[in-house]
């Protein structure tokens, strides 16, 4: 995607060719800077501070903080130890056990001596594989998106409703769930977005409503409990959201109060779509809401509020009691009951085990009953 006209994907090496450079999230949406990554420990720090977040990313970032360690000690013991630190990051979003996993299965067999090589190689190839999804996951949303578009008078928006930031910023490039909005757009397709804030973390209000306003599409922020409002009166055609990890049966976790909007679609009749690639999909789980692992994130995130100062500089503001108890659950659950589809790089599908086995029967095989 771009910015300031300029191509940009999340994560890229740098001119040395062995560093690695990723956009600062922390910044946006008031400042574009960059961060290089000359470690593992660096990679695991800014995946844990979520200077990069988003399942896709998380594991992309992932695979190069591997590489990183194998430049500067590829044993069998080092390989364990890197891939066992950037595994305790992140515990709900399960590209990055994935990614780790696939970079064990290559680099384990090899000497040492081939490892690093092969670890910037793999690396490379699963930013290049993510984008390629998340591109076709706008290709078979769009149709989606289409099919409402014409039912409604000539020049009537879409109206789309989306939660946390699931856009380009989030994966190697295109997003998830703003793939298919991207894609309308580019079509003509008249749209406007209802972007969630996304508290405590405001990633819709600082993310990805900074990623649509570049990319020319309308939207308006509204706050978190506004979206039930907005669907009781008609105005949310459709909603769509990404996920950090997708059980065999079509469960899905997502930021904190994607349930909530799910109960509000329902109750509705409004269609509710996530958008996903394959590998966040954990073959292993059955039951979402028992299974999945929800991080509980810190206080630090609903007792401030991040912003830019009337200085113009970034800032914090405590807008929380003191001596409050604060809890920070940072995902939650929708239950696949409440999913209207599943938008993945192979097609839409139910959100059910047979959904998904009909779209990834090699990886179905033997998955969570």
């Amino acid at each position: 995607m771009k910015i300031n006209g300029q191509h940009y994907r999340t994560i890229w090496l740098a001119l040395d060719g062995w560093r690695v450079v990723v956009i600062d999230q922390t910044r946006l949406p008031f400042r574009f800077e960059t961060v290089t990554l000359g470690s593992a420990e660096r990679a695991a720090e800014a995946i844990r501070a979520m200077v990069v977040r988003g399942a896709p990313l998380i594991g992309a970032t992932a695979a190069y903080g591997v590489a990183l360690a194998m430049r500067e000690d590829a044993g069998d013991a080092a390989l364990e130890a890197a891939l066992a630190m950037l595994g305790a990051t992140r515990p709900t979003a399960v590209n990055l056990r994935w990614a780790l996993a696939r970079m064990r299965r290559v680099l384990a067999p090899l000497e040492p001596a081939a490892r690093a090589e092969a670890a910037y190689r793999e690396a490379a190839a699963i930013c290049d594989e993510d984008a390629a999804l998340c591109r076709a996951i706008g290709e078979h949303g769009l149709p989606l998106i289409r099919a409402i578009a014409a039912t409604k008078p000539a020049g009537e928006p879409v109206r789309i409703l989306t939660h946390c930031n699931a856009g380009w910023i989030a994966t190697v490039d295109w997003g998830t769930a703003l793939a298919p909005i991207y894609l309308a757009h580019d079509a003509g397709i008249p749209l406007h977005v209802w972007v969630d804030e996304t508290r405590p973390r405001n990633q819709g209000g600082a993310l990805t409503a900074y990623e649509l306003g570049a990319h020319g599409v309308p939207h308006a922020v509204i706050v978190d409990n506004a979206g039930g409002h907005l669907m009781q009166h008609g105005q949310v055609d459709m909603v769509i959201v990404g996920t950090d990890r997708t059980t065999a049966s079509g469960d899905v976790a997502n930021k904190i109060g994607t349930y909530l909007k799910a109960l509000a679609a329902r109750d509705n009749g409004v269609p509710f779509y996530v958008a996903l690639p394959s590998p966040t999909i954990d073959w292993s789980m059955a039951d979402g809401v028992r299974e999945i692992p929800i991080e509980e994130r810190a206080a630090r995130e609903v007792t401030h509020v991040q912003g830019l100062t009337e200085a113009g500089e970034p800032g914090s503001l405590r807008v929380v009691a003191p001596g409050s108890p604060v809890a920070n659950p940072g995902f939650d659950v929708t239950p696949a009951r409440l999913v209207t589809g599943l938008i993945t790089e192979r097609g839409v599908c139910a959100a059910s085990a047979d959904g998904l086995a009909g779209l990834f029967p090699e990886f179905a095989k033997g998955a969570a009953a």
